[in-house]
This record gives C-alpha cells, structure tokens and sequence, in this order.
C-alpha cells in the first residue's frame, strides 16, 4: 500500500473519532494530529486496530484505534461482557478486576469494573494495585466467571495492557479466546456501556490478602531449614510494581527474619525511575539489589516485574561473584527441588506430573522423567500450561514453568506466580544451608548429575507496519528456506507449529504434533543435541530466537568449562544464522 493510502486511511478512521461519541480531550487530541504536518503520529494511532488478541490488549497509551486507552478498554470490556453473558445466562456471574503501577492503570480498571456492573456482573475490584497471581487466585476463591488485570508486565513505560481471564483463573484458551475476540469486534462505541452501577462493585482489601498469603504458605516443604536459617539474608527488589508489600508479607509469613528491600525502588512508580527496563531478565534491573547484596553479604537477591508474575533470581557462584540465573535454570531447581523434597518427604503419589513451554530447557524434562515425573510440553504462555491442569487434573500437579522467568509451583493460581516463586527460592536457599550447600552448589548438582544446557534468547525488535512485515518475512525465510546444517550439525528434525507437523530433514518423514492449536513457532533439533526455536512476540514488535546448547560435565567441578564450552557452540551458530 502505497504512503498516500495509509495516510488517507487513517484520516477517515480518526475523523470517525473527531465526530463520533467521544470526550472532548479525546477529540482535541485528534484534531491535532490531523492538523500536523508530519503524519507520522496519525499513521501510528489510527492505521491499525489494537486488536484484543489471544491475551487481550498491548500498547502505547495514547488515543488513537491503535492506542490503550478508556476506549480501547471500553470495547473489550463491552465485548467480555457479552461474552461472559451469553456464557453464563441464567447464572449469578462475577469477574475480578486488579491492576499494576503504570500510568492510567487505575483508570482503565475502574472503567473496566463500571462495565462490568453495568452489564449485571458483579465486579469484585482491588482497592489498590496487586500482582497477577493474587487476581487470578481470586478470580477462583470467588468462583467468578472471569477476570480483567490491567498491566503491560515489563514493557516499557509508554506500555499498558489488558489481560482476559476465564473462570479458573487462566488467561483465555479456544474456544473462549477467539469468541471473545468476535464480540469485541463487534461493539461500537455507543454500545458501551461506561455508566457503573455502584453497588454491583465489590472492594477487596488487605483480608483478602492474608488468604492469599496463606494459601502460598502451603507450598512450604522445609519449614524446619526455615526456622533454623531464618536470619538468611535476603534482598528483594519490586522494581517499583506490584509484589512491593506482598512478597516481604510472604517471605516474613514463611519464617524469613532478615529482608533487606530497595527503598527507592519500593515505591510504586509507573516510570519506573531507578531503571531502563523494569524486567527481571535484564540484568541491569538488578544492580541496585546487588549492590545492597553486595554490602551486606546476603545469601539471595531476587527481583520481581511490574505485575508480580516474573522472578528473578540472584546467587553467588563458586568464584564469589554475583550471577543472574537465567529462568531455564530456576525453573530446573524449582523442578529438581519439588521432586526431590517430596520423595524424601514420602509424599510422591505417583499422579505427579509437570511441564515446561516449548522454548524451555529440554533439560528440565529430563530431570523429571529420569524421576518418574512425566513432563507435558505445552506452548509458550501460562494459559497452557493452566490448560494442562485442566486436562490432566491439579491433584497430581507439582509445578511447571517457562524460560522467561516465570514458575507456577501451585495450582491455586493459573498464572506464573511470582509472590510463591520468591517464598519458594528462599526456603530452597535455607534447605541447602541446612545440607552445608548454597545455590550455586545445588545447581552445580543438577547439572553433573543429568548434564550441562546452556540457554540464551536473542530478539530483534522491528516496529511500526513496516517492521510487522519484517518479522513476517524473516519467519518465512527459516521456514521456507531451512538449513541441512546449523554450526557445522545436522538439522535432524524441523518442527513447524504453524501446520503442527514435524519433519525428519534426512529421510523426509512427517510426523504430526499434538497440540491444541496452531502456532507461529519454528524449532530446529541439531545432531550435536542443541536446539533452536523462532518465533514472533505475541505483545511486542521483536522476534525471538531461543537457543540451547548441550555440553558434558562430568562433575561439580566442571562447570565453568562446560558453561564456556555450551556458549561458544551458541555464539557459533548465532554467527551461523547472521542474525545479529
């Protein structure tokens, strides 16, 4: 499409703002980016649609069809509401509302909770902002039929986003994702209805809370390491989100006496001041917390996003220095921990089960299975993983997780839980005092004893329409053009969600991959044990390579040696597909 059509196009869509039923700010904003010289903003506002996707909403505030904002909000509100309504029709029916630190979050919760109301679904809204987990518990403590929280993670500040839950707790899976997109796209903007009816909104305060934190205490497997290690020093970081009051409540609830926290980064700030990027994967999120571990000597420094569902963890290594683990290996010692406790503890059932994403470590599923525990692989994303509960029931459920630094250990929530996860890190951090041993060690165990993986994520980001098309055509490429040999090692098999077909390079066969649904998820498996997945982002413009590399350690005191060894095998084929 030529400049000229996109220009016009988006014209034609904001001047249906400029007239249409919308507030006068609204329409002065308008008015003044159809009056600019530069079309630049106009294009980027109005040329697309925020589409309510698979998971909701993601993007730039601002207004514009493009943009996050009261309407944008309004319409997948109306559209849930529909939904949940048609669902639901002759049912008392609820949704939970909670919402993160950014600019507007407040508002477009208490839009959303007046929606609600005003559509006959009683709205049960946090009276101020709480992580992911603790929604998606009440979503069912409350027996709800749904659940909005409004939050962008750890996209940048310019960021918000609107997240759809169904009524055990899990963000939306088919068919009710893809329903709920067709009655969103249906509403107009007289449809809405922005009107709340006051007493149809329920508040939810600090008693709700304490039930919550009770219920993540249950997880506990060593309260003894705890009271015998409670002075372990432990320094947690919030990165100025969500989990700034739940986490020390937590880690205090499990027995932990000495929390050192981050003054300037406990308070709530939707710029997010004290850092670039407030995501527990970058580790310059971390250096305020090192710095504090550093001075006092700690044991664990740990860091949570915005919206309290990613953990990271921060141990010393057998050298004294500070590392960030990247989340193939906390999701391998939360694993490696649960079963392994449990066995000691006599309280494996033989039900257990767990799983992991299919861009996570194919380690973790070897320590499970080598255990007895079988390990399902489901796509990236914690509606999933929740999905596979529901297929394979929460009794038997021991935890599972994703590389991006997210891990559920209990079934209470249907969400990465970063409030459980921290209480959890720290008590395994306790148990291996109790045996002598610190992170760091436990780690190194693992890794003798069912080898080493090295793991690394790359993305490129590509914005605006032109970029979207450079991600479309770069998917293209892999798939369409896929190499006999990566780094010198044969591709054995291709993988390719998008038609759920897997394919042996060698002999031509096919085999068909039993998942769900489709996927635009490419992955490569090389002779030499490594493996390569491609994919788009589903809430950023980037495309993402995740590479894994395998290396042999023979014993604990290996480890440096396999570690540079698994990173130039990585770094090689980084250079071998000229992506960076």
């Amino acid at each position: 499409m030529k400049n000229e059509e996109i220009i016009q196009k988006a014209k034609i869509k904001a001047e249906t703002w400029k007239h249409g039923a919308y507030d006068k700010n609204t329409k002065t904003e308008v008015e003044r980016m159809l009056n600019a010289s530069d079309p630049t903003e106009l294009i980027e506002s109005f040329y697309n649609d925020l589409e309510f996707g698979t998971g909701g909403l993601r993007g730039i505030m601002g207004v514009g069809t493009n943009r996050m904002n009261r309407y944008t909000v309004g319409t997948a509100t109306q559209g849930f509401a529909n939904y949940i309504n048609k669902m639901f029709p002759n049912e008392k029916k609820a949704v939970c509302i909670g919402h993160d630190c950014r600019h507007h979050s407040r508002e477009y919760a208490e839009t959303a909770a007046a929606i609600f109301s005003a559509n006959g679904i009683t709205t049960y809204l946090f009276e101020s902002l709480r992580p992911t987990p603790e929604v998606s518990f009440a979503i069912r403590e409350l027996g709800c039929k749904g659940g909005v929280i409004i939050t962008a993670s750890h996209n940048p500040k310019e960021y918000n986003g609107y997240k759809a839950y169904w009524d055990d707790g899990s963000q939306l899976v088919p068919p009710h994702d893809k329903n709920v997109i067709n009655e969103v796209k249906n509403v107009k903007v007289e449809d809405i209805k922005f009107e709340g009816v006051q007493e149809h909104i329920k508040m939810l305060g600090e008693d709700f809370d304490q039930k919550f934190l009770a219920t993540v205490k249950t997880l506990s497997l060593s309260p003894k390491s705890i009271q015998r290690h409670h002075n372990l020093k432990i320094v947690f970081t919030p990165l100025h989100g969500t989990t700034y009051k739940l986490v020390p409540a937590s880690l205090r609830n499990w027995g932990f006496t000495n929390i050192h926290t981050i003054p300037e980064q406990m308070i709530t700030d939707g710029d997010f001041p004290t850092v670039a990027s407030a995501n527990p994967e970058e580790p310059a999120a971390f250096k305020l917390a090192l710095d504090k571990a550093r001075e006092i000597d700690a044991d664990l420094a740990m860091a949570c996003d915005p919206d309290g569902d990613r953990i990271g963890i921060a141990i010393k290594d057998d050298r004294g220095e500070w590392i960030l683990l990247n989340g193939n290996q906390t999701n391998i010692i939360f694993t490696w921990y649960i079963i392994h406790r449990r066995r000691e503890l006599e309280l494996l059932k033989g039900n257990e089960y767990t799983g992991k994403t299919i861009v996570t470590s194919e380690l973790l599923k070897e320590i499970a299975e080598k255990n007895g525990v079988p390990c399902h692989d489901v796509y990236t994303g914690f509606k999933w993983i929740a999905d596979m509960i529901r297929k394979h029931g929460a009794e038997g459920y021991i935890g599972a997780g994703e590389e991006s630094f997210g891990f559920m250990p209990g079934s209470f929530t249907r969400d990465k839980d970063g409030v459980s996860s921290t209480s959890l890190m720290a008590e395994i951090a306790a148990w291996a005092k109790d045996n002598g041993k610190s992170l760091f060690d436990i780690l190194k165990d693992i890794y003798a004893e069912y080898g080493f993986s090295q793991e690394k994520m790359i993305y490129i980001v590509r914005k605006g329409l032109m970029g979207t098309q450079e991600i479309k055509d770069m998917m293209e490429n892999f798939r369409n053009n896929t190499p006999s040999k990566i780094n010198g090692s044969e591709v054995i098999v291709k993988k390719d969600y998008s038609i759920l077909k897997a394919t042996k390079l060698k002999t031509g066969e096919t085999y068909s991959l039993d998942f769900p649904t489709t996927s635009n998820v490419l992955q490569f498996f090389l002779a030499d044990g490594c493996k390569i997945s491609i994919r788009p982002s589903g809430t950023e413009p980037k495309i993402k390579f995740y590479f894994e590399a395998r290396a042999q350690m023979p014993t604990i005191n290996d480890f440096h040696q396999a570690q540079a060894k698994a990173e130039a095998i990585i770094a090689s084929i980084v250079a071998d597909l000229g992506i960076q």
